[in-house]
């Protein structure tokens, strides 16, 4: 089965439908290469892509595990290099909310940072594209 159809717009746009869901997503060119920056541009998707596995990721295993998270989120950082044109880092700093508990299981945390460490996307990404992950665990409010 087709993941999705991408259809060029014009003025280095394009939309890309998911075909079993039909949501839509648009890319435009970065300012910095001619774009007008208005939306993701296909390398933001590539190092977004890569924070969004590892929650997914994550919520996958606690669910599989019985394991409660709070609140997860992620801030990416994609770092670009010129020659060739491409995606040269890419930063994540990743927060998950734990319990109190959780907090204090070194072993938890040390489980769950090898899990967002290896997920799929994570693995696709060439050996060459650095990968620079922070994970801060913090308190979930009650």
């Amino acid at each position: 089965m087709k993941t999705a159809k991408v259809v060029y717009l014009g003025e280095l746009r394009a939309t890309s439908t998911h075909l079993a869901s039909g949501q839509e997503v648009i890319t435009d060119a970065p300012v910095d290469n001619m774009g007008k920056g208005s939306a993701f541009s296909p390398t933001d998707l590539c190092a977004t892509s890569l924070a969004s596995c590892m929650i997914t990721t994550l919520g996958i295993y606690a669910g599989n595990h019985q394991i409660s998270l709070g609140n997860m989120e992620a801030e990416v950082q994609k770092i670009m290099a010129s020659d060739p044109r491409r995606i040269a880092g890419i930063e994540v700093h990743l927060t998950i909310g734990l319990s109190e508990t959780q907090l204090q299981d070194e072993h938890l945390k040390t489980v769950l940072t090898r899990v967002a460490h290896t997920c799929p996307v994570a693995r696709s990404l060439h050996p060459d594209l650095l990968q620079t992950i922070k994970i801060d665990f913090v308190p979930q409010p009650a």
